[in-house]
Order: C-alpha cells, then sequence, then structure tokens
C-alpha cells in the first residue's frame, strides 16, 4: 500500500527508486471510484499510482495502490497539470496507462494530452457523447429517447422555460466545469426569478447550459449500460447493465445499492450511440424509465469508470483490465457477453454502505433491498471469497480505506468528490 501521500516532487523522489515489470496505471482522482479502479487492476498485478490534489480520499491507503501523490488540479491550471504528471512520468521508466476517474480529469488527459502517458479512451471522439449538447442531438438523430432538451445556444430561456414548464432541470453542457460554478450539475428550478439568476452565472463564467424537462422518474427502476468497448468497436465490447436500485438520495443522487440486470434493448442504444459516435473505451450510459412516456430514456454518457465500477468487474465483466491490456496492445481476447476470467456470467450486487445507511436512516422501507443472507456475507466478511457481492469502500482484507471514511465522515478529514 502506498504508505504515505506525496508532494510532486516527493512522488518524483519515491519513484526514482521504484522498479516496475509492467507500465503502472495513473489512477486520478483518489476516492471511491479510484479505489474501485485500483483494486480491480492489482487483482492482476499492476502497480498502481494513485493521483489527485489532495490525500484525503480513500484510495491512498489501500493495498492496492503502490504509491500515491498529488498533482496540480486540472481545473486551477491545465499546464502546470500537464506538467506534473510528465514530471511523474519521466520517473517510471514505462509508459502507464491512465485512468480518469471524474469528467475534469478525463478532459484534462485527453485536452493536455502529457507525453508519455497511453490513454485506454479515445481523446479525439469521448466529447461527442460525454458533451451533453453533443450527446442529446446524436440522440436525435439516432432516434433514442431523451428528455426535451433546449440549449440555450440556440433558444432563449424564457422560450425554453415556456415550452417546458416549470419546475425545470437546469444542466451544464459539461458536467464539472458547470459544477464547479453552479454547486451541482443537475439543478432543479421552480420559477422565473431562479431561473434567470442561474443563467445569469453561467454566462459569468462562460458556461454552457441545458434547460430540460423534469422527468417522472420511476424510483429504483433506472438502468446503465457500462462497458469497456475497444478499438475495434461494439461488436467486441465487453459490458453489462446494472440497475441502481437505491441511491442517496432516491430522486438525482449517487448509486449505493446496483443489480446486475438484463437490458437488451438499452444495450443496442447505448451500443448504437457509441458505435455512432467512434468512441472506445470505458463508460456507463445512463437511462432512468419515465412514467409519462413508459419508456426508459438516456440522462447521461460518462466517458470514464464511475462509483460502481465493482460490479462490473465481480459479473466477470472486468472493465478496468481489459482497457489496460488493450492500451498496450496486448488485448484480452474477450468479446460481448463473456466474462474476462472465462467463465459464465454472474449476477452480482454491489453496495456502498456509507450512503445506504444514510438512506435507511431516514427511509427504512429500502431495508428489505438487502435480504439476511446479504447482511450475513457482509458483516462476515464472506463475500470477498463467494462470488457475486462487492462493495464501495468496506473490505476487511483492506481496511485502511473504511478506515479513511469514517476520518472523512466523523473526524476533521475532509473530502468532496462528485462520485
Amino acid at each position: 500500500m502506498a504508505e504515505t501521500f506525496h508532494s510532486t516532487a516527493g512522488l518524483r523522489s519515491a519513484l526514482a527508486d521504484a522498479s516496475f515489470d509492467r507500465p503502472p496505471a495513473l489512477v486520478a482522482n483518489a476516492h471511491i471510484t479510484g479505489l474501485g479502479v485500483a483494486r480491480a487492476l492489482a487483482a492482476h498485478d499492476v502497480p498502481v499510482i494513485a493521483l489527485d490534489r489532495t490525500g484525503r480520499g480513500v484510495a491512498p491507503p489501500s493495498e492496492a495502490v503502490a504509491y500515491a501523490g498529488q498533482v496540480t488540479y486540472p481545473l486551477d491550471d491545465l499546464d502546470a497539470f500537464r506538467e506534473d504528471v510528465e514530471d511523474v512520468t519521466t520517473e517510471i521508466g514505462h509508459e502507464p496507462v491512465a485512468f480518469t476517474c471524474m469528467d475534469e480529469w478525463v478532459n484534462a488527459f485527453a485536452e493536455a494530452r502529457p507525453e508519455g502517458v497511453r490513454l485506454p479512451f479515445d481523446h479525439r471522439t469521448y466529447d461527442a457523447v460525454l458533451d451533453k449538447e453533443s450527446l442529446y442531438g446524436r440522440c436525435a438523430d439516432l432516434g433514442v429517447p431523451y428528455p426535451e432538451t433546449y440549449s440555450l445556444a440556440a433558444v432563449d430561456p424564457d422560450e425554453a422555460a415556456d415550452r417546458l414548464g416549470f419546475p425545470l432541470v437546469v444542466k451544464p453542457a459539461r458536467k464539472r466545469e458547470g459544477e464547479a460554478v453552479l454547486g451541482t450539475n443537475v439543478l432543479e428550478v421552480d420559477d422565473a426569478d431562479e431561473l434567470a439568476s442561474v443563467v445569469a452565472t453561467a454566462e459569468d463564467a462562460d458556461i454552457r447550459l441545458l434547460l430540460q424537462e423534469r422527468i417522472d422518474v420511476a424510483v429504483g427502476e433506472d438502468r446503465s449500460v457500462v462497458s469497456y468497448v475497444p478499438p475495434a468497436g461494439v461488436e467486441d465490447a465487453v459490458g453489462i447493465v446494472g440497475n441502481a436500485r437505491v441511491r442517496n438520495p432516491t430522486g438525482y443522487g449517487t448509486s449505493c445499492v446496483v443489480r446486475s440486470v438484463e437490458s437488451p434493448e438499452i444495450v443496442e442504444r447505448a451500443y448504437g450511440l457509441l458505435d455512432d459516435a467512434g468512441y472506445h473505451g470505458i463508460s456507463e450510459a445512463e437511462f432512468v424509465y419515465d412514467r409519462a412516456r413508459e419508456e426508459f430514456v438516456l440522462i447521461d454518457l460518462n466517458t470514464r469508470p464511475w462509483k460502481w465500477i465493482g460490479l462490473p468487474v465481480e459479473a466477470g465483466a472486468d472493465l478496468p483490465y481489459a482497457a489496460y491490456a488493450e492500451a498496450l496492445e496486448e488485448g484480452t481476447g474477450v468479446r460481448a457477453g463473456d466474462r474476462t476470467d472465462g467463465g459464465d456470467a454472474t449476477d452480482a450486487t454491489w453496495v456502498y454502505l456509507r450512503d445506504y445507511f444514510e438512506v435507511l436512516a431516514s427511509e427504512p422501507s429500502f431495508a428489505d433491498v438487502l435480504d439476511r443472507e446479504t447482511w450475513t456475507r457482509l458483516a462476515s466478511g464472506r463475500f470477498e471469497t463467494e462470488r457475486g457481492l462487492t462493495t464501495g469502500v468496506y473490505a476487511p482484507s483492506d481496511p485502511a480505506p473504511t478506515a479513511r471514511l469514517v476520518e472523512t465522515e466523523f473526524g476533521s478529514n475532509e473530502y468532496y468528490c462528485s462520485c
């Protein structure tokens, strides 16, 4: 495990004395998603170097992380970020593979292109689906259902609001730049005055906004198509569908209990979008069930790992390792629907206990989502040796991330991550 979180200079010094048998993975940022990626890769003896602007995330103390250190936050200074990464890479002796765990890191590695770093995603096409304005335009062209949406680059906000009615949803076209200004990436607006204030704030910061209808979402029924598409195309994709059974908060919140399910129709829609954009790499296409339309509509498409990246790994679709192997031109030989370990497909559940407990405190009706046997497996630690159940942070064999999470929740340690 990483003994300490280094400054950039300290990380360079530590790496100068290191020796790697194979190219390491650079995992940025180093919180819940980064921990999931690190654990997946470390299981294949891939050395992991965790990068972040602070060492207070849960990943740095993990047994899965070999080294951890600071780089300039790309939203603060993209050029300095590139220089820091290149300085780190110089000491490694291999071309590392970068895994980007939030949108700002995706954009940073794609736009700055640090020398000596391999990208396991297509930097030329990722924004064709990550940028929501481009994504929804592609949905319209391909006939993929999505919420009624207006770009304020093309339609006056008052006109868009008249068409949509209040309450409506405001989203930035590029999530993290907008979130840094607005404080959130999904904002529900109730009236014209509130909308005018949000639009003015975005205009001052040069943030592109979209106005979108508020969907009557069927709670617990959403679906996400998660996959790794290799350069050869979607015919050779590896992936599963996850159902976020519980979110925190239960409306627009992040997932805390997710199960693998079968949904071939939305797999076809997601792969159609990726294929049309020419994108290859890891992605998550998020669909919610719209009660009014009585069908699934696409909300978002993330070209990166996400919080429950451990679920497809547990189900046998080891997306991080498939991406790593392909980036090194090793390949995995895995085809759509196959497991990366050669076995049969496995039903799986992923749980982030911290958020699930918070939901249960206010909404006890969700207690029956997990049965007694599942709780027994969690409490005993048996889930680590039996297939079908995995967690976001808690793991008895790797306890330091859980200790760090407790420090964050109940102590003086602070860390923000939208994952």
